[in-house]
C-alpha cells in the first residue's frame, strides 16, 4: 500500500474512490513487484540523503526492459548549473552513465543507439577528497575490455527542425568522440499548449525527482545535509583524539636523558618487570645525572572539549 491516490471534489456516487483503489493497487504493484529495483534503491536514497544532502531518481519507460523503471541517481552523477532554481526549470541537466561496451552493443543491436564506430574507452583519472598529506588523486588502470564508456544523457532543448523554437528533446552522447548516440523527444502530445490553432509552448516530461535534506544557505541548487555539516567537527574531534593518545604516549615512554658524568655503560637499557640493576653510582649522583623529558598527562581541557 505504497501508492494512496486522494479523491478530489465531490464524489457523491464513491466512483471516485474506488477509481483511486483502483489506482493505488496498481501502482503499488508496480513499484514493489514489477520495478524490480524501486524498493531497494529508495532505502539507499534514504540512507545517503541525510549524509550528502541531494540525491534523485529517475523514473521513465525503460525500450530495453519493457517496462517502467525508476533508479537512484547521485548528485555526483547528475549536473545541474548551481543557481538554478528548481530541477524543472533547469535549461540542461545532464546524466553521467558508465556503460560497458556489451551494453552500448546491445542498446545499439536494439535499436536504442544509433550503430556508431567508438573509440576505445579509456581510464580517466579521479580526484577524490582526501588528507593533506595526499594529492588526492586515483590515477586509472590499463584499459582493458571491461572499461566502460562515459555516456552523458543530456536532457535539453534543442532547435532540431530549426523553426527558431528550441523543443524538449533527451541527446545521448559517447564523451570521447562526441558522437551522437540517441535522440529522442522529450514531450507528447499532451504537453503541446496550443491557442487559436498555434503552438505557443511545448512542455517537457521530467524524469528527474530531487530530494533534498537541508536546503542549501546560498541558493545554490545542490543542498547539503549531515556530512558538509559534520564533517569540521568530525575533523576536529580526529585532531583532538590524536593528540590525547600522543600526549598519553609519551607520558608512558618514560624517556629522558642520561649525564656523562654517570659511570655507567652507555647503551639501550631495557628493563623486565621486577628487574633492578646494578650501577657504579650513589643515589644523589644517580638523581642528578638522569633527566627524564618534561611530557604531560593528556591534558583534561582537551578531553572535555571532545566531549
Amino acid at each position: 500500500n505504497v501508492v494512496k491516490a486522494k479523491v478530489i471534489g465531490k464524489d457523491e456516487t464513491g466512483e471516485k474512490a474506488k477509481k483511486s483503489a483502483l489506482i493505488s493497487a496498481h501502482m503499488s504493484w508496480q513499484l514493489l513487484y514489477e520495478m524490480e529495483e524501486w524498493e531497494e534503491d529508495m532505502d539507499k536514497l534514504l540512507v545517503v540523503l541525510p549524509i550528502v544532502g541531494t540525491a534523485f531518481k529517475k523514473t521513465y519507460y525503460d525500450s530495453k526492459l519493457k517496462r517502467n523503471k525508476s533508479c537512484l541517481v547521485m548528485p555526483k552523477d547528475l549536473v545541474v548549473n548551481y543557481w538554478a532554481k528548481t530541477l524543472e526549470t533547469a535549461e540542461r541537466k545532464t546524466e553521467v552513465i558508465e556503460m560497458s561496451k556489451r551494453a552500448v552493443k546491445e542498446l545499439m543491436l536494439a535499436g536504442v543507439f544509433r550503430d556508431v564506430d567508438l573509440q576505445e574507452p579509456e581510464n580517466r583519472t579521479y580526484k577524490t577528497q582526501t588528507d593533506a598529506n595526499s594529492s588526492g588523486v586515483v590515477k586509472p588502470t590499463k584499459a582493458d575490455e571491461t572499461t566502460p564508456y562515459r555516456i552523458l544523457e543530456m536532457h535539453t532543448f534543442y532547435d532540431l527542425d530549426e523553426d527558431d523554437y528550441p523543443e524538449p528533446y533527451i541527446i545521448t552522447i559517447e564523451e570521447e568522440s562526441k558522437k551522437v548516440l540517441r535522440i529522442v523527444a522529450r514531450y507528447d502530445e499532451d504537453s503541446i499548449v496550443e491557442e487559436n490553432g498555434k503552438i505557443i509552448e511545448i512542455k517537457p516530461i521530467e524524469y528527474y525527482t530531487k530530494f533534498s535534506f537541508i536546503p542549501n544557505p546560498d541558493g545554490g541548487f545542490y543542498d547539503i545535509g549531515f556530512g558538509r555539516l559534520l564533517g569540521p567537527l568530525n575533523n576536529s574531534a580526529n585532531t583532538i583524539i590524536n593528540q590525547l593518545v600522543d600526549a598519553g604516549s609519551l607520558s608512558n615512554l618514560q624517556a629522558g636523558f642520561i649525564g656523562k658524568g654517570l659511570r655507567i655503560k652507555m647503551a639501550d637499557s631495557r628493563f623486565q618487570p621486577g628487574e633492578w640493576k646494578a650501577v657504579n653510582a650513589v643515589g644523589d649522583d644517580l638523581k642528578k645525572q638522569i633527566f627524564p623529558l618534561p611530557v604531560r598527562e593528556p591534558s583534561d581541557v582537551l578531553f572535555k572539549l571532545l566531549d
